[in-house]
């Protein structure tokens, strides 16, 4: 059994090794100026066309294209190439690439965007991807994201080329016909695209090109990248040595729980309490506290360390063993919100959802979180004595807890369904980064569309869940939607009516009524947070409202998935 346990443990090892390599290759850390996207001119497309679709101008595309002739009516030569300039900019550390706007027109489809208005050099993958509309939902002219990957250059291959083309291959095309167009050898291609089979005649290569003076310039090099690289590296291998010491760890935990089965997880002391946690829950017995620890920590639990209160008790602030903490005691009928998020934060990790240290079961039931320094998002918004948030610090809140539901949606199993996604539930941190808080009424959910009664926050509870307890991920993407509505107006999820007789109205159909005007952005305008002032993108609030009107559909088989409203936001917040 040691041996079988061991050959796993170095079978991951290798995985991870594999996997962390291919990780490290594929960061980023700094984009480059300059960078050239080979468009395939198809029949009867003219270059203000062209520059209009490349967000550009055409004395800038000419400057690249010395060579070619252009007919007095603008149109360019059938089946020829010419190369259009663009910034090439590091993604959020993840990939190059440059975002470019396309405005919708009737009857487009993803395709024919990819294929045909942008000449194969992005695919319709990759344009889902960043948007959150619809394939069969394009609203005409409405604003899409078109997604091009583009290159740098590579210091290990040659220090003599720094500018690169983004070149898609077209049926026909070969290495030896693409080396014998552009004059330089195969092998350098080759060099820069180990990986492409160029005999099937599609997909994207990189491949040196010359700037507006017809010469190739050097490679910039940047010490601090190679510090970064190297920081990068270094970090990778500590995370294997971590992962292996967990595989190390896992037998023995599993070996404990089977053995702990039959047993009380835990026992309350001086009460008559006894909670059984459902099988899965592994509690780590060194980050139990003892409660005179607790009491001494929040000075007898006083009014003055007192920070917050939630339904189900309250939270008081300490210090413990060095550390800010936050001790949310709860009393003992929340026995089940107790074990449910103890169940989850022990299982789930994640640098935007807010951190476990500890537990403690004397007296009361206690958790012991990180303390997170800049409170919540709805005190940000709707409370009052704070400066507001400025835009990008609300993309980036809005970016980092859609990351933290992701997490759990997508990558745990089973996967968890939050629940209870409000403002008031996203805390901020002394960077202001966003993290995922309160787990207490979280669903385990193995299958989607499993049922629950009903727990939440009225405002954020979607239909399906309202009326017949469907639990599944898209009652947090609803949920979520909610919030990124109040990031923009900085409105309440649901707005109480001055005249008492009145209905009071959600956010969600008050967005609704905006974004069908015919000219929404003059209502939008007046939805939009006042405190901001005129500090905000137009363009990115509207993107953001038409993702959060995405996700505030009716029908949860048409909310975006979290990863999809990651993917928007990544842009949107690059692109800002």
């Amino acid at each position: 059994m040691l041996k079988l346990n061991l050959v796993v443990a170095l079978f991951l090892f290798f995985i991870l090794t594999c996997s962390f390599t291919s990780l490290v290759q594929s960061l980023c850390n700094r984009g480059c100026d300059l960078a050239l996207g080979s468009y395939y001119v198809e029949q009867g497309v003219d270059i203000e066309l062209i520059s209009q679709y490349m967000n550009t101008n055409t004395n800038n595309i000419l400057k690249y294209n010395s060579n070619i002739f252009i007919y007095q009516d603008n149109t360019l030569p059938s089946f020829v190439r010419i190369n259009v300039p663009f910034s090439c900019d590091c993604m959020n550390n993840e990939l190059l690439g440059h975002v470019f706007t396309y405005q919708i027109m009737s009857q487009d489809t993803y395709p024919m965007i990819a294929q045909k208005w942008y000449a194969n050099l992005t695919t319709e993958d990759w344009i889902r991807r960043f948007n959150s509309y619809y394939p069969s939902s394009l609203p005409d002219g409405g604003n899409l994201n078109v997604t091009v990957n583009c290159s740098c250059g590579d210091t290990s291959i040659s220090k003599d080329y720094g500018l690169f083309i983004t070149y898609p291959l077209h049926p026909g095309e070969t290495l030896d016909s693409v080396s014998s167009a552009v004059n330089l050898s195969s092998e350098l291609i080759r060099s820069y695209n180990p990986d492409v089979n160029f005999s099937q005649g599609s997909g994207l290569i990189y491949i040196p090109g010359r700037d507006e003076n017809g010469g190739y310039p050097p490679l910039k090099t940047s010490s601090d990248g190679r510090i970064i690289k190297v920081i990068v590296i270094i970090g990778v291998l500590a995370v294997v040595v971590v992962v292996m010491f967990l595989a190390g760890c896992l037998y023995c935990r599993v070996y404990r729980t089977k053995n702990a089965e039959t047993n009380p997880a835990i026992v309350l002391q001086n009460t008559h309490v006894q909670l059984i946690p459902a099988r899965g829950v592994i509690v780590d017995k060194t980050v139990e506290f003892p409660y005179e620890e607790l009491w001494l920590a929040t000075h007898a639990f006083s009014l003055a360390n007192k920070i917050g209160q939630g339904g189900f008790g309250a939270v008081y602030y300490a210090e413990l063993r060095g550390e800010k903490a936050a001790i949310k005691k709860m009393n003992m009928q929340a026995s089940k919100q107790f074990l449910a998020e103890l169940k989850v934060l022990n299982h789930v990790h994640h640098l935007n959802l807010v951190r476990l240290i500890g537990y403690c079961v004397e007296h009361s039931l206690f958790l012991v979180f990180e303390y997170v320094e800049n409170g919540n998002l709805s005190q940000h918004l709707h409370g009052l004595g704070r400066e507001p948030l400025s835009w990008s610090i609300r993309l980036q809140v809005a970016l980092d807890s859609a990351r933290g539901l992701e997490y759990i949606h997508e990558h745990t199993v089973p996967i968890y369904v939050h629940c209870d996604i409000k403002s008031e539930n996203i805390l901020i941190d002394k960077n202001f980064h966003g993290k995922v808080a309160d787990f207490g009424i979280t669903r385990l959910t193995r299958v989607v569309g499993s049922k629950s009664r009903l727990v939440g926050t009225f405002g954020y509870m979607p239909p399906e869940y309202i009326q017949y307890g469907d639990v599944s991920p898209k009652v947090d993407v609803y949920a979520f939607g909610v919030v990124l509505y109040e990031l923009i107006s900085a409105k309440q999820a649901i707005i109480r009516a001055d005249n008492s007789d009145d209905e009071p109205k959600g956010l969600v159909a008050l967005f609704d009524e905006v974004l069908s005007q015919p000219d929404g952005n003059d209502g939008l305008v007046k939805m939009i947070d006042p405190r901001m002032g005129d500090n905000y993108p137009l363009d990115s609030v509207h993107k953001m409202a038409q993702l959060a009107k995405a996700c505030t559909h009716e029908d949860p088989r048409l909310r975006p998935s979290m990863r999809h409203v990651v993917v928007a936001l990544m842009t949107l917040s690059s692109s800002t």
